[in-house]
């Protein structure tokens, strides 16, 4: 059964790229504006990534949708016609995942017009006793499978004159609080920089990025169930407002919080 707040799968199941090499490549139809944008989302079976790809498919969009666990993926996926969604294995720490669900989504839609990072992991583990292998881990996801993914979709973004990379960055990416999050303020910190280097990259075709900077949002990485901090929703209306934006229109960083910062 699909998690409250999201459609049941239609009557024809979307198409389920599971990552192996076998995978048929499927139709090649290049949408039009009438058909809406076609958004690649990782992390996309739960919390903020979830939560994009129900708002995106209200919107009208084509969702190609990428998370390593095809089903909760396949589960908490929108239910809209099949034809417009694209299910897909991504293991952010592999390079060839990636490789496979680039070339799917664009086999299937005919190319990319919005790519939303929103795969994470956190590490609340101090400094003094953080463990190298851990960082490791947040760095090939936060860091490494943003920047793998964004370098095979820009060529595709490229072609659209009005592309998106929209990253999924953390108030962590702004500032340190305290010794509760080090390493995950290092690989966002990180993120961040890669946001404004492909929004130079991309700049003179269209491509605009933005880096969303929220701060406790309530998924299962804070608490799922607070009511007084930002709520996926939240996330995935600024979200869905950044794809609409004109060209003429960029916003480079967004600042989201609950709670009053003396900067932001």
């Amino acid at each position: 059964m699909a998690p409250s707040g999201f459609g049941s799968l239609a009557a024809r199941s979307p198409t389920i790229i599971s990552g192996r090499r076998d995978d048929p490549p499927g139709a090649i139809v290049r949408p039009t504006d009438t058909d809406g944008r076609v958004v690649m989302v990782s992390g996309a079976n739960r919390g903020i990534g979830a939560a994009i790809a129900e708002r995106l498919a209200a919107d009208g969009h084509r969702l190609s949708l990428g998370a390593r666990r095809l089903d909760a993926l396949a589960a908490s996926a929108p239910g809209v016609d099949p034809d417009r969604i694209l299910l897909s294995y991504h293991e952010a720490t592999d390079p060839d995942s990636a490789r496979r669900w680039v070339e799917a989504t664009v086999n299937r839609f005919g190319g990319i017009d919005v790519l939303v990072n929103s795969a994470g992991i956190v590490d609340r583990t101090g400094l003094e006793s953080m463990d190298e292998n851990v960082l490791d881990e947040m760095w090939e996801v936060n860091v490494k499978g943003p920047l793998r993914l964004t370098r095979l979709a820009l060529p595709h973004l490229r072609l659209s004159g009005s592309g998106r990379v929209i990253n999924l960055a953390s108030m962590s990416a702004k500032r340190v609080k305290g010794d509760a999050l080090p390493g995950y303020s290092m690989t966002k910190y990180a993120l961040l920089a890669l946001s404004h280097a492909v929004r130079q990259v991309g700049w003179d075709d269209g491509v605009r990025v933005t880096a969303l900077c929220p701060g406790p949002v309530a998924t299962d990485m804070m608490d799922p169930d607070d009511e007084t901090i930002t709520q996926p929703e939240d996330v995935a209306d600024l979200v869905a407002t950044v794809i609409e934006l004109p060209n003429t229109a960029s916003v480079s960083e967004l600042l989201i919080t609950c709670r009053l910062e003396a900067w932001a």
